[in-house]
């Protein structure tokens, strides 16, 4: 594994390329690849090489970031850059690591390049199921989670909502089947179509509904009954 993400700059404006080389330069976590200003050059140079992270201009002649990002077959990290504030749903839609509005501050920079950083090292970790936390989207931006503090999952047919312990909640647009493969199988269980628990904050189970440490309670479903005697065996 690359101990830097490996950078490429893609911006019609020139201005805009040598500022955001200028903060890669300064960057200990990027080494610099390239950079475009036309995006079919930069489509095809991205189909061919390793970029682990892609700095992209959506509004550009001929093809939009947004356009040239779908077009890719082995997509990088993104971070969309742009001067208008209407496109940060596509971005969201796209699973932008961040959404950066020109003028290009360095402090905002850092902190989307931290953020994609560590995604990166989480996404390539060779333990599986040991992390204590998981990366969601969540709101146009990219959000960390610890994994004890999440009480239960909800799906809402294409979202899932992430209830936290401390009673807020969390939406973010991914299938709850999607979602279950990021979590560890011994700390999290399905009890229900449209639920998922953590193991550690059910308290009691009867008549066929899990009571959580909140004292709120989920139904079992015939399908994951067996959750029942797992619960009372561990």
């Amino acid at each position: 594994m690359s101990k830097t993400l490996r950078c490429v700059v893609v911006d019609d404006e020139p201005l805009a390329i040598e500022l955001i080389k200028s903060y890669i330069d300064v960057s200990p976590q990027l080494t610099y690849l390239n950079d475009f200003e036309d995006a079919i050059a930069a489509a095809e140079y991205l189909n061919l090489n390793k970029v682990d992270l892609l700095f992209l201009d959506i509004n550009m002649p001929d093809i939009s970031g947004i356009d040239l990002y779908r077009s890719l077959v082995d997509k990088p990290m993104v971070i969309f850059t742009t001067a208008y504030k209407n496109y940060a749903y596509d971005g969201f839609e796209l699973n932008a690591i961040d959404y950066l509005l020109k003028p290009i501050e360095y402090i905002r920079f850092k902190k989307a390049v931290n953020k994609a950083f560590e995604y990166f090292q989480h996404q390539n970790k060779i333990e599986v199921n040991t992390d204590e936390s998981i990366f969601v989207h969540s709101e146009y931006k990219l959000v960390k989670i610890n994994l004890k503090n999440i009480l239960y999952l909800e799906s809402l047919e294409d979202y899932v909502k992430i209830h936290m312990v401390d009673d807020t909640m969390i939406l973010t647009l991914m299938p709850l089947k999607k979602m279950i493969e990021k979590l560890p199988i011994d700390k999290f269980k399905r009890i229900h179509r449209s639920f998922v628990v953590s193991v550690a904050n059910v308290k009691s189970v009867l008549n066929r509904k899990a009571k959580l440490a909140t004292g709120q309670e989920l139904p079992i479903s015939d399908t994951y009954v067996d959750f029942i005697n797992d619960w009372k065996n561990q």
